[in-house]
């Protein structure tokens, strides 16, 4: 488990924009199985393409975007551990991946950016895809 110094700026960057954390698995199960509506899910994580892409190009979709999903939520992997395993639960069948991005609606999956969609490609990349992704389903 990371140290909570190095991980709280990280977390921050999402939270800071709206972005409500999960630490427990029970939230992420309460969230997911009561909700109507679309949720979009970071699972944040300490690498380079989470500060460098994922975390930027999620929130530059939300600027762009006209239509937006109507929760905004994030766990974190390698620190809520517990809360992760929930969310990764909800993401199956696709393996565990982080950082990622997860589009639920009505608690149902629909759509699944994983780590290997995010490397290599720029914050820019990933807004637009991620425009598209909010265009058809939220």
């Amino acid at each position: 488990m990371y140290p909570p110094e190095l991980v709280a700026p990280m977390k921050a960057q999402l939270t800071a924009n709206g972005f409500q954390e999960f630490t427990a698995a029970s939230e992420v199960e309460s969230h997911l199985t009561d909700h109507k509506g679309t949720s979009l899910m970071v699972i944040n994580s300490v690498c380079g393409c989470a500060a460098g892409t994922c975390r930027p190009g999620v929130l530059l979709s939300l600027d762009k975007s006209d239509k937006k999903p109507d929760n905004l939520t994030t766990v974190f992997a390698g620190f809520d551990t517990e809360a992760t395993q929930k969310a990764r639960e909800f993401t199956l069948p696709f393996p565990p991946s982080s950082p990622s991005i997860a589009l639920f609606k009505d608690g149902e999956l629909v759509h699944m950016v994983e780590r290997h969609h995010i490397e290599g490609r720029s914050a820019e990349m990933i807004a637009d895809h991620l425009v598209q992704v909010y265009e058809e389903f939220c």
